[in-house]
């Protein structure tokens, strides 16, 4: 194959040979790592779906190239908990391939591997980053100028795609300083307000007039969540709101849904009493058997042997037992027996006989 190739004198993007010869990655994968590598640094922090789409990459082409993306390491993620119980996504996205450890650093702010953070960005539903190294990163005038640049690694991506299925926000600084118990305390509570949502949202498939909004659900979560806390499963909240209507109708289903969710909050669960203590083991006793004096715990009131004696004095009775067994005489075979017991009947009958005749 014949090849004619120029080198552009300016206005393009380096691309390392690993990335472009990668069997594991599709056209569309190494597309959008050289499309964002060449971005201005003022247009990185966004969702990689949206520069996806800058490329007419979208839909499963999409999907598809950000699961290689992330199988091979140059896309991470990670989810974490902030306060209310939502959850916020931290990604970092780079055209090189990380390990866990670097993209942990980056995602921290720390230089990894000699690369240096420039700036970081918030979104919506992720924190993002750049990390670049030495050189001068691309500026914004068109055509890109300046000197050639390091390799570029930015954090890009939230999780989920589809906007307005994550109503988590940033976590404030003040949130920043929560321990781990009040993280997890804030998880399980935010778990049970949504299933609470989820189940306020659902009447609407129960009874059309106990159709509510996204607002009005939320707003009622936390009386449906004090519910849930009470041991009330997700089926039995269900029902308890959705029946017995007046005969009337419903007139505001809020109203009513929170009226009904005040009033008829079941009690909490009684404490169940603390179990009771277990027996105290059994007082050490002195062994009955032979050899230096050593003490056991019985397991029955009536042993006076810990269990290597006792299996001691087992064998030896049985062994005695054999040996008798063993040493007495063999019995004679039936049919003496047989003999012997008639010959005498026949003796036992002459005998009388005689006596009679006398």
């Amino acid at each position: 194959m014949l090849a004619h190739v120029i080198s552009p004198p300016r206005g393009y993007t380096k691309a390392s040979n690993g990335l472009v010869r990668h069997a594991r990655l599709g056209s569309d994968a190494k597309i959008l790592v050289i499309y964002v590598q060449g971005l201005p640094e003022g247009d990185r922090d966004k969702a990689l779906s949206e520069h996806a789409r800058a490329v007419q990459v979208t839909g499963r082409r999409y999907q598809k190239a950000k699961a290689e993306l992330v199988a091979c390491g140059y896309v991470h993620e990670k989810r974490e908990v902030v306060a209310g119980g939502r959850w916020r996504t931290v990604q970092v996205f780079s055209n090189c391939p990380l390990t866990e450890d670097q993209a942990t650093r980056l995602r921290a702010g720390v230089p990894a591997d000699g690369y240096e953070v420039l700036s970081t960005g918030a979104g919506t539903d992720a924190v993002v980053g750049t990390c670049v190294g030495a050189g001068a990163a691309p500026s914004a005038h068109f055509p890109t100028v300046g000197e050639p640049s390091a390799r570029v690694v930015g954090g890009q991506l939230p999780a989920d795609e589809e906007q307005g299925e994550n109503s988590s926000h940033p976590p404030t600084e003040a949130d920043a300083g929560m321990s781990a118990d009040t993280q997890a305390d804030a998880d399980d509570s935010g778990a049970e307000i949504a299933l609470g949502e989820r189940v306020l949202l659902s009447l609407r498939h129960e009874r059309r007039e106990l159709h509510l909004g996204v607002r009005e659900a939320r707003t009622l979560s936390g009386l449906a969540a004090e519910w849930l806390r009470r041991g009330v499963s997700a089926a039995d909240l269900r029902r308890a709101l959705s029946t017995g209507l007046p005969s009337e109708g419903v007139r505001s289903a809020v109203h009513f849904l929170a009226h009904r969710l005040r009033e008829k909050l079941p009690a909490a669960p009684e404490s169940a009493p603390p179990p009771e203590p277990s027996p105290p083991p059994p007082a050490l006793i002195t062994c009955a058997g032979p050899g230096e004096e050593h003490v056991f715990r019985p397991n029955v009131p009536w042993a006076t042997t810990c269990g290597p004696c006792h299996q001691e004095e087992q064998r030896a009775y049985w062994a005695d037992v054999r040996a008798r067994s063993e040493a007495a005489p063999e019995p004679p075979p039936w049919r003496e027996r047989f003999a012997a017991l008639a010959g005498g009947t026949k003796g036992a009958e002459s005998a009388g006989g005689a006596e009679g005749a006398g």
